[in-house]
């Protein structure tokens, strides 16, 4: 079982004041001989719909020296996980939570919101003192 990333429960916490629902804490998946763990599977019911709306999370502190090695981290790791989600038919959005902190500084960069745009990358963002979801960026 894989490492829970320091912002971990800040997240979770954050996604249950927000009304969800986490199913898995961490989520297993598999598609042929991958087998892999993101961090969170949540739903939140919906009025319209009589099964609710699942998402896959995972968090990323962005806390080592190089942003940038966090970055290319995170995104092979979101890229991953994106497809074996959809070559396993499963119809679950993901999304990449990060500190509001990091979004508002190092995902600014021209270079890093052309690569977000190019991959199209999906993020939660949150407060980690106030245990709070800030935004849902698609």
């Amino acid at each position: 079982m894989p490492a829970k990333d320091i912002y971990h429960n800040a997240v979770k916490n954050a996604l249950i004041k927000d009304g969800w629902i986490i199913i898995a804490d961490p989520y297993f998946l598999r598609y042929e001989d991958a087998e892999l763990y993101a961090d969170l599977l949540a739903e939140k019911a919906l009025l319209a719909e009589s099964e609710g709306r699942k998402i896959v999370v995972e968090i990323k502190s962005f806390i080592s020296p190089s942003p940038m090695r966090d970055f290319e981290n995170a995104l092979g790791q979101y890229i991953l996980y994106r497809d074996i989600l959809e070559l396993g038919q499963k119809d679950y959005q993901l999304y990449l939570a990060v500190r509001d902190t990091v979004f508002n500084t190092f995902f600014q960069r021209k270079s890093i919101q052309a690569v977000v745009k190019r991959h199209q990358i999906e993020f939660l963002i949150f407060n980690n003192e106030s245990e709070e979801i800030i935004s849902w960026i698609k």
